[in-house]
């Protein structure tokens, strides 16, 4: 049986996992790995490629998630600091956040649309020639420029965190959808035939992702909204 903690950080990973297979990110996988290793993709999908184009991806890859993280961890802190400081009550931050959250997944799945949440900044994909530092940049910049199908579900993991008392427990929870973000990100890259092969088996099945995610969304709002969230960590608490 699982914790409240151990659920939170369930979500949080879950949701990372979602928005790399969201239409905005995961057709762009392609670019963003020649981009970030400074190869072209027909040397790294190679299946004869040479040690060092994998070990260079590996890299540049771990650089890229390390550079989103640390942007999605300090917003996190920034959101869950806020609520504290200001003494906000926690019940409103929950039945604001679930309303917010209940908000983004009708967004994604097509029900409403804001203009705030369908604008991303994306990245203008240039040679790079700053190495791994370039990498680190790189994930930097991607966690400013949501994408409309990213927006909406990092936002509610930052929603949820702000309603957490503990800067440690908003931290594990924006790192847990940080690794869920990353982890696919960086198989992938290893892994790069084995991605292309399964991604045009399934690639029909992609339409269906945002339905998904909204549905995904709808219930955490509901959740929050609703104290289940703050029930779980009371029972973890008692036990």
């Amino acid at each position: 049986m699982f914790s409240g903690s151990e659920v939170s950080i369930l979500i949080a990973f879950s949701a990372g996992i979602l928005s790399f297979l969201s239409p905005c990110i995961l057709p762009l996988f392609p670019s963003y790995i020649t981009y970030i290793t400074g190869r072209s993709f027909e040397d790294i999908k190679s299946s004869g490629r040479s040690s060092d184009i994998t070990k260079l991806t590996a890299l540049n890859s771990l650089f890229f998630i390390l550079g989103f993280s640390i942007i999605f961890v300090l917003l996190g802190l920034t959101l869950s600091y806020f609520g504290s400081f200001f003494g906000i009550k926690r019940i409103w931050l929950e039945r604001i956040g679930g309303v917010l959250i209940i908000l983004f997944g009708l967004n994604i799945m097509g029900v409403i649309k804001t203009r705030f949440l369908s604008r991303g900044k994306g990245i203008g994909l240039k040679k790079k020639n700053f190495g791994y530092l370039g990498s680190l940049l790189v994930g930097m910049a991607f966690a400013f420029g949501w994408t409309p199908c990213v927006g909406p579900i990092l936002s509610s993991i930052l929603i949820y965190a702000s309603t957490l008392e503990s800067l440690p427990k908003a931290t594990t929870l924006l790192l847990a959808y940080s690794m869920g973000l990353g982890l696919p990100f960086f198989i992938a890259g290893l892994a790069i035939n084995q991605f292309l092969f399964l991604f045009a088996k399934f690639k029909n099945f992609m339409r269906f992702a945002p339905l998904v995610s909204g549905i995904f969304l709808i219930l955490m709002g509901a959740m929050l909204f609703s104290g289940q969230f703050s029930r779980l960590s009371s029972l973890f608490v008692k036990g």
